[in-house]
């Protein structure tokens, strides 16, 4: 019971800390949704330019797509003809980072870890986005996909929707669609971070995973095939780092396994070939732990009071907000979860 109840108390605090920015963040996620439309960006990433190719990151940024939900919108792109280092500076920017994970990462690590996130993300999606550019040879141009019909009804072509509708719309996606995609995820992620946090000796961390490259290697061979949201693992990097983990290898962790999965490798293998796989994973390898470093050699320089004091927040946030956003926050996840289910199970 003991066992249990540590990992219980440890979980219960990382949800804490994190459920009023998360709740917020699927709000803002759901304003995205109705106003950004995949169309408009597909017209301006056709060109294998370096501005497209920023300009994919850039769009991609606040998106919230997890590593999964990131290659319908993909592959959505690369029809209405964006080109391939577009496509790869979008499926590696856009799901390690999202409205979501950036409130997310700022309540449990703070707010110089927050920036250099998502700064190192859109420069990682940036670089792969130029490698492909460089090295991969753009298909015959494809002709535009039929119309896809409305976000909010089943109605195709152009047409106007009510305030009440696209209101409905944002809060059925945020706390529906998106919630329902990522929130056992999330829940598992919590529940990883409580485990390191309650069971794993910070001996062993320092011993194995402290510091270095090496740590950081581990981190980029453990996270890269995993399906692991921007999300969902703050907190398994957050416990990590408690323990004694550098930084730069948790950072690594924090993009190798949002940006890539199995899935997504067969899908980049499939849609736009083994070169641009190849690309694909030695761009995030590269880009991660040459981040990782640079995030150690920061931290080394300008952290004076230790890392959980950086990472401390003096409480910004009464308890009583916490524990009320996660019982909001899990109430939802249930919901939308079941939902889905219900939805799967009559299809």
């Amino acid at each position: 019971m003991d066992f249990i109840g540590g990992i219980i108390r440890e979980s219960y605090f990382l949800l804490n800390e994190m459920s009023p920015y998360l709740l917020f963040g699927f709000l803002v996620a759901g304003l995205l949704h109705v106003f950004i439309n995949t169309e408009t960006v597909g017209r301006h990433l056709g060109k294998s330019t370096f501005f497209s190719v920023v300009k994919a990151a850039l769009f991609g940024m606040p998106l919230p797509l997890c590593s999964c939900g990131v290659l319908p919108a993909a592959v959505s792109l690369r029809k209405q003809g964006a080109s391939k280092g577009a496509i790869l500076s979008f499926l590696i920017s856009t799901p390690t980072t999202g409205v979501d994970s950036i409130f997310a990462t700022y309540s449990l690590m703070g707010g110089f870890f927050t920036v250099f996130r998502v700064i190192a993300s859109i420069g990682a999606g940036i670089f792969s986005g130029v490698l492909g550019n460089l090295f991969l040879k753009e298909d015959t141009p494809r002709p535009q996909e039929k119309e896809e019909k409305c976000r909010f009804c089943e109605e195709e072509g152009e047409h106007e929707h009510a305030f009440n509708s696209k209101l409905k719309g944002m809060f059925g996606y945020a706390f529906g669609e998106l919630l329902g995609d990522v929130g056992g995820w999330l829940i598992l992620g919590v529940v990883i971070g409580g485990v390191i946090a309650y069971l794993m000796p910070e001996e062993f961390i320092h011993t194995y995973l402290g510091s270095g490259w090496k740590a950081m290697v581990v981190m980029l061979i453990v996270g890269a095939p995993m399906y692991v949201c921007a999300t969902g693992s703050i907190p398994i990097a957050v416990a990590l780092m408690m323990k004694g983990m550098n930084p730069g290898a948790a950072f690594v962790f924090l993009l190798a396994g949002p940006a890539t999965n199995a899935v997504g490798m067969t899908i980049v293998s499939k849609q736009m070939g083994r070169k641009a796989l190849f690309i694909y994973l030695v761009s995030i390898a590269i880009s991660s732990i040459f981040l990782g470093v640079l995030l150690d050699v920061i931290w080394n320089t300008f952290n004076k009071d230790g890392i959980k004091r950086i990472m401390e927040h003096y409480g910004v946030m009464p308890d009583w907000v916490g524990i009320a956003a996660s019982v909001v926050l899990v109430f939802l996840i249930v919901y939308a979860m079941v939902r889905k289910t219900v939805s799967r199970e009559k299809a």
